[in-house]
């Protein structure tokens, strides 16, 4: 959540128009830059075929369906952020063409030639370190590690994040969520679970009953492995 917030709070702070490509497994021109609207071309042929006219040029810009970063790279007015979220789910070769875009910032399409940048985006790329990124790309980033917030930072973002959260809860949850980072646990809780699981306390009432911790861990753990492991060790007792 961190690491995306950061894009969302540039973009609010500049004035900017937010673009997000969320990267994943297979990840391609077609889902990345630009497709053609085939749905629209076909029925552009049989409305010409009907009224015995030759149809309009197939592959221009009324079919052209722009994905983010042709999005990018056409807007005119106002700056604009770029996210390129978790980059590390993508494969060596659309990396290998990202390094491409952002040397240059322009991309070609075979049927209208080549795109540049109207005004060249701000650029965030995350990543999860799923795997690692080629030093190439690397090197034309400038690199920052977004760690857990400390305890009492974490209490703020909640409160900002849930208005009017009773005090109480906010403190408890960060606390609670303090003492399962310090765990060897398979996934720790981010400060996303974080507001989740105060959310689901306020759900339940107060938020203050003894097994209210307990009854909620769902909320900021996912693996089973690790909801057992705190259970049997006891690590929320008395929080």
């Amino acid at each position: 959540m961190g690491k995306t917030e950061v894009a969302k709070a540039l973009a609010a702070a500049t004035g900017a128009r937010l673009i997000r490509l969320q990267c994943h497994e297979g990840i391609d021109l077609h889902h990345a830059v630009y497709d053609w609207d085939y749905a629209r071309q076909l029925l552009a042929i049989r409305a010409a075929e009907a009224g015995g006219e030759a149809p309009e040029e197939l592959f221009g810009r009324r079919f052209l369906l722009r994905r983010p970063l042709l999005e990018a790279l056409e807007q005119e007015h106002g700056a604009t952020v770029l996210l390129i979220d978790e980059i590390d789910r993508a494969d060596d070769e659309f990396e290998a063409f990202l390094l491409e875009f952002l040397s240059e910032f322009q991309v070609s399409i075979p049927e209208l030639g080549t795109i540049r940048a109207a005004r060249r985006p701000t650029v965030i790329l995350t990543s999860n370190r799923t795997r690692e990124l080629h030093d190439a790309l690397k090197r034309r980033c400038l690199y920052h590690w977004i760690d857990y917030p400390a305890r009492e930072r974490e209490v703020q973002i909640v409160r900002a994040r849930l208005p009017g959260v009773p005090e109480a809860v906010a403190d408890r949850v960060c606390a609670a969520v303090a003492r399962l980072r310090e765990q060897e646990l398979y996934k720790l809780p981010g400060v996303g679970e974080t507001i989740t699981w105060a959310r689901a306390l306020l759900a339940l009432g107060d938020g203050q009953g003894e097994d209210a911790l307990d009854e909620t861990l769902g909320a900021a753990l996912k693996v089973r492995e690790d909801v057992d492991r705190v259970r049997e060790r006891g690590i929320l007792s008395g929080a």
